[in-house]
């Protein structure tokens, strides 16, 4: 199932990765021009070139990419919280409700943000249609997935979410927490409910895919949720850890085949839940299970994979944000999740720990700090010396 034209390709770039503060070495070797004239042949050493070293950024500067922080209760760019969460080196910043209170004022606060950030930033918003909305006060009341899809094809559903993600972009967004693609035919105001486009698989898979299609044409960065599969579970995991024991062969006839259609598309993210599976850890959330990212990955996904909030019960209530970003991250996360941007120091410090101490390779973060970059519009290789590309939806 992977696409190799879409394939997020990690590539060590140069041969030599560390060293001091300075910069890349001109590369240029100096020979010898060999001893006075005589009348026996010279011999010259093979001319080889030097290789430049490429130093990484410094380790805090690389943990603190992985995350992405919400902004309670901030509306101005000037607040004290911006400029901590920006001094942390945050890869992303989560837009959520109480942040919006107009166009111009959202605006300005997305602008003022990435002009004191040091690197490009995500911009993250959880606008799905319906009851989920980062942007209802400025947006209205909009339709659920549920009511869109009984009411649209699936070339209109690309057009409404191209109008949406159209709305976003001009307001700085350049990532949004849609399209779900769980199955649901259960009440519609259930945990998934009518966020759910359909309970086929097929279907939710078709127009879950139209959706992130419009978005990605509007240039938002669409992310599929939640991996690898919130709706048959009713529980709610703001409250506690559940466990769904559903065997896995079960989940890929179902719940997972809406997320393999959205893979195979060149979907660039893919958030994961905060459901156990004893298909891969049931003492542990899919969003903190090396089993569940490995299974992400052998799916074909190359993209950056997302944790929920690690603020959740689900998680929170057994690993404290800064254990839970290192549990994450170890796991497969790529990006680390949190709804409360105090938490953003905290957690990046953890990283850096766990890095120094040998309980996360320095690989691993530098994977997920490239891929998040690479998202962003950054630079990839000049942040981690490995060259990646993001995904591309087709």
């Amino acid at each position: 199932m992977r696409r190799t034209l879409l394939a997020l390709a990690l590539t060590v770039v140069v041969a030599a990765c560390g060293g001091g503060d300075g910069g890349d070495g001109d590369g240029a070797d100096s020979f010898a021009d060999g001893a006075a004239e005589t009348t026996e042949p010279q011999t010259r050493e093979p001319q080889t070139s030097a290789v430049p070293a490429c130093t990484p950024a410094p380790l805090e500067q690389r943990a603190g990419r992985v995350l992405i922080v919400g902004l309670l209760p901030v509306r101005d760019a000037e607040h004290g919280l911006i400029g901590d969460i920006l001094d942390v080196g945050v890869g992303g910043v989560l837009l959520l409700p109480p942040n919006v209170a107009s166009t111009e004022q959202v605006t300005a606060l997305v602008a003022g943000i990435k002009q004191q950030a040091a690197r490009p930033l995500l911009v993250v918003a959880g606008e799905e249609s319906g009851r989920v909305s980062t942007f209802r006060t400025i947006f209205g009341p909009t339709p659920s997935a549920r009511d869109l899809a009984a009411a649209n094809t699936p070339a209109q559903l690309t057009e409404r979410a191209k109008e949406i993600g159209a709305r976003m972009a001009s307001v700085g967004v350049n990532l949004d927490l849609a399209p779900v693609a769980d199955l649901d035919a259960g009440p519609a105001r259930g945990i998934i409910g009518d966020r759910s486009f359909s309970a086929d698989p097929d279907r939710a898979g078709e127009l879950a895919l139209a959706w992130a299609r419009g978005l990605h044409a509007a240039g938002v960065h669409p992310t599929a949720k939640h991996f690898p599969g919130h709706g048959r579970m009713q529980a709610d995991s703001h409250r506690a850890l559940e466990l769904l024991d559903t065997p896995l062969a079960e989940l890929e006839a179902s719940d997972v085949k809406p997320f393999v259609r959205l893979i195979e598309a060149g979907v660039p993210a893919v958030l994961l839940d905060h459901i156990a599976y004893a298909a891969f850890d049931p003492d542990r959330p899919a969003s903190l299970s090396p089993k569940a990212y490995a299974y992400l990955r052998e799916l074909g996904f190359e993209g950056v994979a997302i944790t929920d909030s690690v603020g959740m019960g689900a998680v929170n209530l057994r690993w404290p944000y800064p254990e839970a970003a290192v549990e994450s991250i170890i796991a497969g996360a790529d990006a680390v999740l949190a709804t409360d941007g105090a938490q953003a120091r905290p957690m990046r410090d953890a990283l850096v720990a766990a890095v120094r101490d040998g309980r996360l390779p320095e690989a691993r973060l530098n994977e997920a700090a490239g891929r998040v970059e690479a998202l962003a519009g950054g630079d990839p290789e000049a942040l981690v010396c490995v060259e990646v590309q993001a995904p591309t939806l087709r």
